[in-house]
């Protein structure tokens, strides 16, 4: 003998909001997703790999795992100041880099848009227009200044190697010189 549990009217509506919670849940999920996957592709350029999520690779009959370190998180340029809301349109996401030779320096220039890197060889001192100055060392991340005139030294004895990834738009300079 088969029994039917009838529903009441509020067990029915509950099950209607939790439906819809978690198609909520599950595109904002998806958001997260996408911003994580193109963080994680921005780490990729930089360092080689592939995968965020710890993963096993086989070398022989040893597994390893993958490890990520999160090298920055912040809603501010290095200086402190806090960075601008997104650009309104179309994005366009640009990486380079960047290699300093010992001893040069950049000319004054700003960035219209939002920018970070990653400094994987020698020191780099960014120095503001009003003189606050930032040491950036080998394995630092660092968030530019938006919009703010700087310009950046090689002051050590070797080749600086910077990569930067830029927040940009089509057709939008991602420096512009002073």
């Amino acid at each position: 003998m088969i029994h039917k549990s009838k529903q009441t009217k509020q067990e029915h509506n509950e099950s209607k909001f939790n439906f819809v919670s978690q198609r909520g849940i599950s595109q904002n999920n998806k958001l997260w997703s996408t911003v994580v996957i193109l963080i994680c592709a921005l780490i990729a350029l930089v360092y080689g790999t592939t995968s965020c999520k710890e993963a096993k690779a086989k070398d022989g009959d040893n597994a390893q795992k993958v490890v990520s370190t999160e090298l920055i998180r912040t809603s501010q340029s290095w200086d402190g100041v806090e960075l601008p809301d997104y650009l309104q349109g179309r994005p366009e996401i640009v990486g380079i880099k960047y290699e300093i030779p010992a001893g040069q320096k950049l000319g004054m220039h700003f960035h219209p848009v939002m920018n970070f890197g990653i400094l994987v060889q020698g020191e780099l001192t960014i120095i503001s227009q009003d003189g606050k100055e930032k040491v950036v060392h080998e394995g630092e991340a660092v968030v530019e200044m938006v919009k703010n005139v700087h310009h950046g030294e090689n002051r050590g004895k070797k080749p600086v190697v910077l990569y930067m990834f830029y927040l940009s738009q089509k057709d939008l300079p991602l420096a512009v010189q002073q």
